[in-house]
Parts: C-alpha cells; structure tokens; sequence
C-alpha cells in the first residue's frame, strides 16, 4: 500500500471518530434537554392535579359536613317533638310547662321512660342549639339546677340571625299565642322551625327542617 494511501485511510478514521464523538455529543445533549422537558410537564401536570383534588376534597368535605349538620338537626327535632309531645306534670306537681320564648323552651317530660319525671330545655346558644336534662332527685324529690346535664343539639343554626323564631305556639282552637309568657296554660301546639347553614357566605342554600307537636297531657286542661 503506498504511503498516500495509508495517509487518506488514516485522515478518513480520524475523522469518522470525529464525527461520532461529536454525533455522541450531541445525543447526550438533546437526551438532557428532552429530560429537563418532560420532568417541567410533569411537574406542572403534577402541581394541576394536586390543585384538583385539594379543590375537590374541600369542596365535598364541606357538603358533607354541612349534609351532617342537617341529619343531627332533624335527629335532634325528632326527639325534641317527643319530648314535647310528653309533657307532663313534674314529680313535684308543677305545670308541664315553665317557660317559654321564641328561642327556647322550659317543661317537664319522663324522656328517659323511667317513671320519673326529667326537667327539660331546649335553648339556643348563638349557632348551638341545646338541650338541658335536670333529673328529680331527694324525698320529696325535687329538682336541682347543678345536676343539669347539657348536650348539644344540633350546630350552626341560624335562627337568630335571621331573626326567624324557632319555637310557636297555638292554643287548643290553632289561634296563635303572641304573648306566650303570660298565656303558657293556653298552650296546646307547638312548631318548631330550624335553620340549619354551616357557612351563610357559601353554597349550598340554608336548610329548613320543620315539625309540630302537639301537648298530649295537656289536652283536659284546656
């Protein structure tokens, strides 16, 4: 082989090495650029759905909360139309009913069925709708305030700023009793009326849950 043959083969290696050296080069660089690309759409992929879901958590533990609110408020209504509806005379032999307002309401029912006779109140303490339980106790059973138990009712009710009544009252012919403080033993029938919103500002809507009760013990005496 002569020596200018040798010469071109050598020049045409070195530079087919070139050539691939910079071929190499440049497939290294595009794979990072593409990798630096596809870990950017991830990420914003990554950050889309992450805001989806938060937004979609928020908004259903808000429906749900707001569909556990309803269900303990209507819970809560039945008992107290129970309760209401049983009224009686108290083991000390008081009228079954003490007090009454547009918020609240004082009486004497056996709400536990044990033979005795429980002092009772629903009353309405800001957004928390609650019950007291004062069992008799003594000879001569008799009543007293520190034995009273307190539960929550029902929460976020927004009677009282609304302006809306939770309790009414109707004698025996369905008139409605206005000035109920001086007229309790002409009370016969009883509404109940009670808004229940977790957040008024926000979707959804205000719930409205309504009952009636009418006072079974009551009924001779008017």
């Amino acid at each position: 082989m002569s020596m200018g043959h040798q010469k071109y083969l050598s020049c045409y290696s070195h530079n087919m090495k070139h050539t691939e050296t910079q071929q190499d080069h440049t497939e290294k660089g595009l794979t990072f650029i593409e990798a630096i690309v596809v870990i950017a759409v991830f990420s914003i992929v990554m950050i889309a759905l992450t805001s989806s879901i938060r937004y979609f958590y928020r908004a259903n533990a808000y429906n749900i909360e707001q569909s556990l609110s309803v269900n303990n408020a209507r819970k809560g209504i039945e008992y107290m139309v129970r309760d209401i509806r049983e009224a009686t005379y108290s083991d000390e032999g008081s009228y079954p009913i003490i007090d009454v307002d547009s918020t609240s309401i004082y009486f004497y029912s056996d709400v536990d069925r044990d033979n005795n006779v429980e002092r009772i109140r629903y009353f309405l303490e800001g957004i928390l709708l609650k019950k007291g339980v004062t069992e008799s106790s003594g000879d001569p059973l008799t009543y007293h305030d520190m034995d009273e138990v307190v539960s929550i009712v029902s929460e976020y009710v927004q009677n009282e700023n609304q302006g809306v009544p939770i309790f009414r009252y109707y004698d025996n012919t369905g008139g409605e009793i206005l000035n109920y403080g001086a007229n309790i033993t002409s009370i016969a029938f009883i509404t109940v009326n009670l808004i229940v919103n977790i957040n008024p500002a926000r979707l959804p809507n205000e719930f409205t849950l309504r009952s009636s009760a009418t006072m079974r013990n009551l009924k001779t005496n008017l």
